[in-house]
C-alpha cells in the first residue's frame, strides 16, 4: 500500500468556516476566456488543496452556461469518466455535463459516494451552478476519512471483515429498468457486462432483472494513502427510508424485492439502531455552503461524499465527472465479488 503524500500549502485565498466546504474568492472574472486564463493559471494550487480538503468551492468565475461550464471542466478535469451501472435519472446536456440529478425537489439525497458499487468510478466530481434555487438545494458533502473515524468501533470491524453486499430489482415502476441501467436492450449484453464487472445476475420468471455485487466498504486513497469510508450501504438500506416509503415497498415488492437494498458482505443484516448510528455520523460530517449562480464545487469522489438538500424554486446544477480510478488501485479492504461472503 502507498505511503501517505503529503500536500504542499498553496497561496490560494482559502477561505474555512465552520459547516461550510472550504471556499476559494476568486477574481470577478468578465468573460469565460477570463475564468479558463485564471483557472489555467491555479489548477495545480487548486488540484492539491482539493487533496487537502477532499472539496473545494470556487466563487467568482461567471459560469453562465453548459458551455461555459464545459469549458472551465476541460481545465480542471480533462479526463472524463462515464456513468455506469445507473441509479437515478440524469438530463445529458452533452459534452459530458449533465443535470446533478431529477429527483423530485421535495426529496432530499443522502450523502454518497458516486458509483462507489462499480469496479471503476470517477475521482473527481466538478459541480456548477446556473440557476440558484430560491431556497435550500445545497449541494451537501462530507469528509468520508472523518466519517471512518467516527463510524462505531464494532461497526466498522463487521464491515472491514465483510464489506457490504448490494442487492438490485430493476423495475418501469421503482428505481430504473435494466434497460435504461446498462443503457441496451439486449439481455446478452447485460450478462456479459455483469460477467465482466463482478456482478451475480438472475433473470426472473417475468422477465425482470436482479443483480448483486459485494463491494469493500474501506478503501485507501490512491494518491495520499489515506483511508476513507467509501459505499452507498446507508444511502441504499431500507431502514434509511421514511417509514412510510419502507412499509409501502415491503408490502408491494416484498423483503427482496426493493428496487434497492444493502447488507452486510455475509449477506447478514444490520439493525435499525445500527443503521441509524451510520447516519448519524454522515450527519456529523455534513457540511453546506448555499449555492450563487456561477459557482464551482471540485468534490474529490474518494475523500468526500456528496449529497442534495431538498429546495423550492427552480434549481439549474449540472455535473460533469472525471479522473476515472479502479477500485484495485484503492487498496479495497475486501475483495469484490458477486456473491456474499459465505457462498
Amino acid at each position: 500500500m502507498p505511503g501517505r503524500v503529503s500536500v504542499a500549502p498553496t497561496d490560494l485565498d482559502v477561505r474555512r468556516a465552520p459547516g461550510t466546504p472550504p471556499l476559494v474568492h476568486t477574481p470577478p472574472c468578465r468573460d469565460i476566456t477570463v475564468a479558463v486564463d485564471w483557472l489555467s493559471a491555479h489548477r495545480t494550487q487548486i488540484r492539491q488543496e482539493l487533496l487537502r480538503s477532499g472539496a473545494l468551492m470556487l466563487r467568482g468565475l461567471g459560469v453562465r452556461d453548459t458551455a461555459d461550464f464545459a469549458r472551465l471542466r476541460d481545465v480542471l478535469i480533462p479526463q472524463s469518466a462515464g456513468y455506469k451501472e445507473k441509479a437515478t435519472p440524469r438530463t445529458d446536456f452533452g459534452e459530458g455535463v449533465f443535470s446533478s440529478t431529477d429527483l423530485p425537489a421535495m426529496q432530499p439525497i443522502r450523502l454518497h459516494n458516486e458509483n462507489s458499487y462499480t469496479l471503476d468510478f470517477p475521482g473527481t466530481l466538478l459541480f456548477g451552478c446556473i440557476t440558484a434555487p430560491e431556497e435550500g438545494g445545497a449541494t451537501t458533502v462530507g469528509d468520508m476519512r472523518e466519517a471512518l473515524r467516527r463510524i462505531p468501533a464494532h461497526l466498522r470491524a463487521r464491515f472491514e471483515a465483510a464489506g457490504w453486499l448490494l442487492l438490485r430489482n430493476y423495475s418501469e415502476l421503482a428505481g430504473l429498468p435494466w434497460q435504461k441501467t446498462f443503457s441496451t436492450e439486449d439481455p446478452a449484453v447485460v450478462e456479459a457486462y455483469c460477467h465482466d464487472h463482478t456482478i451475480g445476475h438472475e433473470w426472473l420468471a417475468d422477465g425482470s432483472l436482479r443483480t448483486q455485487q459485494r463491494r469493500s466498504a474501506v478503501v485507501s486513497h490512491p494518491v495520499t494513502g489515506e483511508k476513507v469510508w467509501f459505499n452507498h450501504f446507508a444511502f441504499w438500506n431500507q431502514w434509511a427510508l421514511d417509514e412510510d416509503v419502507r412499509d409501502v415497498l415491503v408490502e408491494t415488492y416484498g423483503e427482496d424485492g426493493l428496487p434497492f437494498d444493502t447488507y452486510l458482505g455475509d449477506a447478514s443484516r444490520l439493525s435499525r439502531e445500527d443503521v441509524e448510528a451510520l447516519i448519524a455520523v454522515y450527519d456529523e460530517v455534513t457540511v453546506r455552503e448555499e449555492w450563487q449562480p456561477g459557482d464551482l464545487l471540485l468534490v474529490d469522489n474518494i475523500l468526500c461524499a456528496h449529497g442534495r438538500e431538498a429546495f423550492r424554486g427552480d434549481r439549474r446544477i449540472v455535473v460533469a465527472m472525471g479522473d476515472p480510478v479502479r477500485l484495485n488501485n484503492c487498496h479495497p479492504v475486501t475483495a469484490p465479488s458477486t456473491t456474499a461472503l459465505d457462498n
